[in-house]
């Protein structure tokens, strides 16, 4: 069994941003994770004795972002900056286009069901797969496939339509 400190130390910084990709506000993931920590070393024996502490942190993660709203009446929901999720921008593209799409995804993802909000969190921004996201959340596999098809779906109408003439963007450069 590994001791507590060891795994806190090599898990921390990926449970903060998980934690922060679900609530989109790093302050909420700071206070999820530390109630998540607290709980795991009071029970290291049973944690720490499974065959991935790691996978059982996060699933605690899960449970406590999903039952946030029971303890607290109110919520704010911040948008999550370009250092908490690192992406790449094509050559020639304004990052400033980057940064508002960007936004503008977080606040729609932040104005769906929980559920479908760890699901899609789960599936592409942790990118595990549908049978690794619904142990995490403690369901089957079928029902990740529903929450992440119901919260595209969402995500798409919200988006409005697509405007199949417009080009293609860039994805590499031609040298001569």
């Amino acid at each position: 069994m590994d001791r507590f400190e060891d795994v806190v130390a090599a898990e921390l910084p990926g449970l903060l941003r998980y934690a922060t990709a679900l609530s989109g506000d790093p302050h909420q993931a700071h206070d999820i994770v530390q109630e998540v920590l607290t709980r795991a070393y009071v029970r290291w024996e049973t944690v720490g004795g499974a065959d991935r502490p790691n996978a059982y942190l996060m699933t605690m993660v899960t449970n406590e972002f999903l039952s946030w709203r029971r303890r607290w009446h109110t919520r704010t929901v911040a948008t999550l900056g370009p250092d908490v999720i690192e992406h790449s921008t094509p050559p020639g593209r304004d990052h400033s286009e980057d940064v508002a799409e960007r936004d503008d995804l977080d606040r729609r993802l932040a104005r769906l069901p929980r559920r479908q909000q760890a699901a899609l969190v789960l599936r592409f921004y942790q990118g595990l797969d549908y049978a690794e996201s619904a142990q995490v959340l403690g369901c089957a596999e079928g029902t990740v496939r529903s929450a992440v098809s119901r919260g595209l779906a969402t995500l798409r109408l919200e988006a409005g339509p697509v405007d199949r003439r417009a080009p293609a963007p860039l994805t590499r450069t031609e040298t001569p």
